[in-house]
C-alpha cells in the first residue's frame, strides 16, 4: 500500500472517485499502537487523500488544464500550471518496448520540443529532440509544439517528449488542492456513524491481524472488535442573556439554541459607523436596505445601535483593486467629521464580492494595522437576501467586536464556578500556524488569547507574532531586549496580555488556566519546558514588569494548570447503547455533547480525557482530547472537565457549543487573520490537504517539523495591531 505517515491507501479500498484537473481521491486506513489504560491497544480509522491519476501525461495536461490542448501550443501560463503541478512525479517512460524505465519530473523546458537539441560527442555536435526519437525509436513524435519534460538531476537533464511519459501509479498529491476539489473530498469523506464503524470492523477484519507473524512473535493478540469503554453526558449550562429581554436564562438542548426572545447581556454600542460597497453587483439601495435590516436586528437583541451612518454608503472610489486608497479616504473624511466632537469612527460595514481574493485580507490588515477600525465583512450574496439567521449572527460578531459580551454562564456570575470563581482567574488560548507546503520561507504565526474579564472569562484580548518556519514552539511568550543604557526589558505575549487583564479588571490573576493547541504528542514536553518555563520566569519578575501596579507583591506567582487540546487526532467514540444487537437496521446517531471518557483509551499514568462537547451535524463527530501536562491548581478530574464544557457554549459567532474550548478556538481565529498582514504570502494555489487525516495549515503538530537553522530566513515582524483594535475582539 502506497503509505502516508501512519495510513496506508489502496484502489481497492471503495470505489475511486474523481476531483478533476487530473486527480482522483483513494481511500485507506490509519493504524497506530497506543499505551492506554487497557494496555497497548490498536488504533484504526478510515482516512482519503488525493492521488495523481495513472494517465498518461498528454491525457493529464489536458484534463489540469480542463481543455483539450493537443492541437495548439501551450500559453506561458499553462506551462507554470504544468510546471507547478508535475514538479516531483514520476513517470515511466513507453517508447523503449519492454524497458519501462522510472524517471522523475523535475521540470518543463521552456522552449517547444520541435526547438530542443542536445549534444551527442564531445566535439559538441548537436542533434534534435525530434530527430533523435525518429532515429533511435523509429518513434516520430507528434506534439512537437509543447514542451518537454526535464528528468533527472540539473547537472545531467535528460528532455523526454509528455507523449511518450504515462504517470506511475501510486503517487500522492502533494500540491495546495483547490477550493472546489477540497469540498469535493470532505463530501467524500463524510461518513455516518454508523458507516464509519462499519468500514472500521470491515477493515480491521481484511487486515487479518491474527495473522500477522510479527504479531504472533511478540505474543500480541488483536481483537476483531471495537473497545468498549464507559462514558457519562455532562449536562449543558444555563447562559445568562440580559433581564430586558423576554428570556433572560436559556438551557441548551443538545449543543444548541437561538436568540428569540433574548437579549445580548452587555450588549456593545455603536454611534458611528459607515459602510463601504467594494461589489460592483450591489446597487446603493440594496446596500441601505441591508444595512437597515442590520441596524435593527442588532437593536432587537439589546445593542445601542444608530440606524443612521455618518455618512450615506460609500460607493464612489470603492474600487476592489485599490482597497488602500479607499479605506483611507473613508478614513479621512470620518476623522474630519468626528474628531471635533472627540468621537471615532466605532464599526466599518465592508460588503466585498463573493469571490474577492485576497481583498478581504488586504481590508483587514489595513483596518486593523493601519487606520485603527473595527470591521464587519459581509458577502455580496448576504446582501441581496439577507435571512434573518444570518443577520443574528453577524449581530453577534459586531457586539463582541465592539466590546460587548452576547451571554455568560450563570454559575460565573454566582460565584460557582470551581477554581475559577473563587478568586481572580484569567484563561488563556494558544495556537500555531504553519504555512503551506510549497511555502518553505514563510513563517509560522503564533496567537495567544486571554480573557480581560472575571468571574464572567468572556472577553478575550489577542496577540500575534511572526516566527521561523514551522517552529511551533512560541517565541515571544517570553522575551527579553535591551534599552539604550543596556538593562534588560523583560515582556513578551504574557506579560502584555496579563497587564491588560489588570488594566481591566484592577486585579491581577490569581490563577492562570492555559489551553495550547496544535501540539502532536512528541512535542508535549518540549512545548510545556519552552513555554511553560517561559511563563514562569516571566512571573517570577513580575514586579519589575508591574511597576505601575504598586499593589503587587514581590512573590508574586500565581499557580498554573497547562492543558494541551488536541484535535487532530484518531479516535472515533460511537454510541453503544443496544445491548446485544446485531449492526443491521440500527440507525446510528452521533454521541451526544457533553459526552466525556476520562478512562480504558485513555493514558495509563497521566491526566487525560476526551471530550465531545458540540452537537455533530454532519459525518462522525470527533471529541477533543484533552492533555493536562501541568496542575498547580489540583483541579479534580470533574472540575476540568466541566469547567471545559461549559467554556464551549461562551464561544461569541454563534449560538451553539464548539468542539474545543473558546480561547483556543480563538487563538486560531487571531493566528488565521494575522496571516492576512502579510502582503507577500503565496497564492492560494499553493499547499496540501488530506481529509480526514487532514493535514491543513491549522497549526497540528504533525505538520511543523524542526526547522534547518544552518541557513535562517530572516523572519519579518508583523505590522502592528493598533490598539484600541487589539484590546476587543476583533478576530472574531
Amino acid at each position: 500500500y502506497p503509505a502516508v505517515a501512519r495510513s496506508f491507501y489502496s484502489p481497492t479500498f471503495g470505489r475511486r472517485q474523481s476531483l478533476g484537473e487530473g486527480l482522483e481521491i483513494w481511500r485507506g486506513f490509519y493504524q497506530s499502537i497506543r499505551p492506554t489504560q487497557m494496555g497497548l491497544s490498536l488504533n484504526v480509522d478510515m482516512s482519503s487523500t488525493a492521488f495523481i491519476e495513472a494517465l498518461p501525461v498528454i491525457e493529464f495536461v489536458c484534463r489540469l488544464l480542463n481543455r483539450d490542448v493537443r492541437g495548439r501550443p501551450l500559453t506561458d501560463s499553462d506551462r507554470v500550471k504544468i510546471k507547478k503541478a508535475l514538479r516531483g512525479v514520476k513517470v515511466r517512460v513507453t517508447h523503449r518496448g519492454n524497458t519501462r524505465r522510472k524517471y522523475c519530473i523535475s521540470g518543463v523546458t521552456a522552449s517547444a520540443t520541435r526547438e530542443l537539441t542536445f549534444p551527442v560527442d564531445d566535439k559538441g555536435t548537436l542533434k534534435s529532440v525530434v530527430q533523435y526519437f525518429q532515429e533511435t525509436y523509429n518513434y516520430n513524435l507528434q506534439h512537437t509544439s509543447w514542451p518537454c519534460l526535464i528528468v533527472g538531476n540539473q547537472k545531467n537533464p535528460n528532455f523526454m517528449p509528455m507523449e511518450v511519459c504515462n504517470i506511475v501509479e501510486g503517487q500522492r498529491y502533494t500540491k495546495r488542492l483547490s477550493e472546489r476539489q477540497i469540498t469535493a473530498l470532505l463530501k467524500v469523506t463524510c461518513q455516518s456513524p454508523r458507516d464509519r464503524e462499519l468500514d472500521i470492523l470491515q477493515t480491521v477484519g481484511q487486515n487479518e491481524y491474527e495473522k500477522d507473524p510479527y504479531a504472533k512473535e511478540f505474543g500480541i493478540e488483536i481483537s476483531k472488535e471495537l473497545a468498549c469503554v464507559e462514558a457519562r453526558i455532562l449536562p449543558a449550562p444555563l447562559l445568562k442573556y440580559h433581564e430586558t429581554g423576554r428570556q433572560r436564562n436559556c438551557l441548551p438542548a443538545v449543543g444548541q439554541w437561538n436568540m428569540l426572545d433574548k437579549k445580548m447581556v452587555n450588549p456593545g454600542e455603536v454611534n458611528n459607523w459607515r459602510c463601504i460597497n467594494f461589489s460592483r453587483s450591489v446597487q446603493e439601495t440594496s446596500v441601505i436596505n441591508f444595512c437597515d435590516a442590520l441596524a435593527q436586528m442588532c437593536c432587537t437583541h439589546g445593542m445601542i445601535y444608530n440606524s443612521a451612518p455618518i455618512d450615506p454608503p460609500y460607493n464612489a472610489t470603492a474600487r476592489p483593486d485599490f482597497p488602500d486608497r479607499a479605506l483611507k479616504d473613508l478614513n479621512k473624511f470620518a476623522r474630519i467629521k468626528l474628531q471635533p466632537q472627540g468621537k471615532a469612527l466605532d464599526l466599518l460595514i465592508v460588503i466585498l464580492p463573493d469571490s474577492n481574493g485576497s481583498l478581504y485580507g488586504d481590508v483587514k490588515r489595513i483596518c486593523e494595522t493601519e487606520l485603527g477600525i473595527v470591521s464587519q465583512c459581509c458577502l455580496t450574496k448576504h446582501v441581496y437576501n439577507p435571512q434573518r439567521k444570518y443577520l443574528a449572527n453577524v449581530a453577534l460578531k459586531i457586539n463582541v467586536k465592539v466590546g460587548g459580551r452576547n451571554t455568560v454562564l450563570v454559575d460565573a456570575l454566582s460565584r460557582r464556578i470551581p477554581l475559577v470563581s473563587d478568586r481572580p482567574t484569567i484563561i488563556f488560548g494558544a495556537d500555531v500556524t504553519h504555512p503551506r507546503p510549497g511555502e518553505p520561507n514563510a513563517p509560522s504565526i503564533a496567537a495567544v488569547v486571554a480573557s480581560q474579564d472575571w468571574p464572567e472569562v468572556t472577553k478575550y484580548a489577542g496577540l500575534v507574532c511572526a516566527q521561523a518556519s514551522r517552529q511551533e514552539i512560541i517565541e515571544e511568550m517570553y522575551k527579553e531586549t535591551h534599552d539604550s543604557g543596556g538593562g534588560v526589558i523583560k515582556g513578551g505575549m504574557v506579560k502584555e496580555l496579563l497587564l491588560s487583564f489588570y488594566e481591566a479588571t484592577g486585579t491581577k490573576p490569581e490563577r492562570i488556566i492555559f489551553y495550547r493547541d496544535g501540539v502532536s504528542e512528541g512535542q508535549f514536553y518540549q512545548v510545556l519546558y519552552h513555554e511553560l518555563r517561559d511563563s514562569v520566569t516571566f512571573l517570577l519578575t513580575i514586579p519589575t514588569l508591574f511597576q505601575a501596579c504598586s499593589a503587587l507583591q514581590e512573590d508574586y506567582q500565581p499557580p498554573v494548570t497547562f492543558v494541551i487540546v488536541q484535535k487532530r487526532h484518531r479516535t472515533r467514540l460511537f454510541a453503544d447503547n443496544r445491548p446485544n444487537a446485531g449492526h443491521k437496521n440500527i440507525k446510528y446517531e452521533n454521541i451526544l455533547p457533553g459526552t466525556v471518557v476520562d478512562s480504558s483509551i485513555c493514558h495509563p499514568t497521566e491526566f487525560d480525557f476526551y471530550l465531545c462537547s458540540h452537537k455533530g451535524i454532519k459525518g462522525t463527530s470527533r471529541p477533543a482530547h484533552y492533555h493536562v501536562l501541568w496542575d498547580d491548581n489540583k483541579f479534580t478530574a470533574d472540575e476540568l472537565q466541566t469547567l471545559t464544557n461549559n467554556l464551549c457554549y461562551t464561544y461569541a459567532r454563534c449560538t451553539s457549543s464548539v468542539s474545543i474550548v473558546p480561547p483556543a478556538y480563538y487563538a486560531h481565529l487571531a493566528a488565521f487573520r494575522a496571516r492576512c498582514y502579510m502582503m507577500d504570502q503565496e497564492s492560494s494555489e499553493n499547499g496540501a490537504a488530506t481529509s480526514n487525516a487532514v493535514q491543513t495549515s491549522r497549526g497540528a503538530g504533525s505538520n511543523s517539523r524542526p526547522v534547518n537553522n544552518a541557513n535562517p530566513v530572516p523572519v519579518r515582524p508583523l505590522p502592528a495591531i493598533t490598539e484600541n483594535v487589539k484590546k476587543v475582539m476583533f478576530y472574531c
